[in-house]
């Protein structure tokens, strides 16, 4: 009866505990908690979304300090105060930073994925909880080749003048690496705002369900009590009337 109902749904602290108790109660609630654990993993997907972001930006930042100081060698080797040797030399560390440039594109990886490589076209990040609603993010190769410094040479042979144009060539892959960190770092922005506003939205949307939901634990235990007087009150008077001669 009443009272086992209000037993139900004071031990349970729902007020619809089956569809009996309230069909389209029932259904909005279970609507919005599908929207409201969709919300949730939006906001987690935005948060990887942001790491795989960090780690591409991270290896970049590397490539960028590599750059200026192959820059620094090739303005250094430029002047012709250097010898056939120190030229030489000089080359010798550009080959290694030229290296380096290429492991860091080859080896960033996040989740075994490829990040540098310009494998990493079109990755498609789910940040609501309905479908449709995502961004799009691509990352470009930024090996030597696509940088177009893997033919920098600054050794033995190489006249001063023909290195200013190497200057040139290597401060474009720095505009290169300079683009691509602020399209990162604008989508890290624009990740953080997203995530911010998920968790906002979760939240109301939690207490809307469960303003629907939920029982009122003062009003269920008014009910409650006024049954048991009711019950008791019957039981007594039947009792009275069973003694009666």
């Amino acid at each position: 009866g009443n009272n086992g109902k209000s037993i139900e749904k004071l031990s349970s602290g729902l007020r619809i505990n089956r569809a009996g108790d309230d069909a389209a109660g029932l259904a909005i609630s279970e609507k919005m908690r599908g929207q409201i654990r969709g919300l949730n993993q939006a906001s987690r997907n935005s948060q990887d979304a942001i790491s795989l972001i960090q780690t591409g930006e991270g290896a970049l930042n590397e490539t960028h300090s590599i750059l200026q100081r192959m820059r620094e060698l090739a303005v250094q080797s430029a002047n012709d105060t250097n010898v056939t040797v120190d030229r030489s030399n000089l080359q010798k560390e550009v080959a290694e930073l030229q290296s380096e440039i290429n492991r860091i594109a080859s080896q960033t990886q996040f989740n075994t994925k490829n990040l540098l490589t310009g494998s990493a076209k079109s990755m498609v990040f789910q940040i609501g909880a309905n479908k449709d609603q995502v961004i799009k993010l691509t990352i470009g190769a930024m090996d030597t080749s696509t940088l177009k410094v893997k033919s920098i040479n600054i050794g033995s042979g190489v006249k001063a003048a023909s290195i200013s144009g190497m200057i040139k060539t290597i401060d474009e892959a720095i505009n290169t690496v300079s683009a691509e960190r602020a399209k990162l770092g604008a989508n890290q922005n624009r990740l953080e705002h997203t995530i911010a506003n998920l968790d906002n939205s979760a939240e109301n949307l939690q207490a809307a369900e469960s303003r629907i939901r939920d029982v009122d634990m003062a009003k269920e235990m008014m009910n409650f009590t006024k049954t048991n007087i009711l019950t008791q009150a019957a039981q007594a008077m039947l009792a009275q009337a069973n003694q009666a001669p």
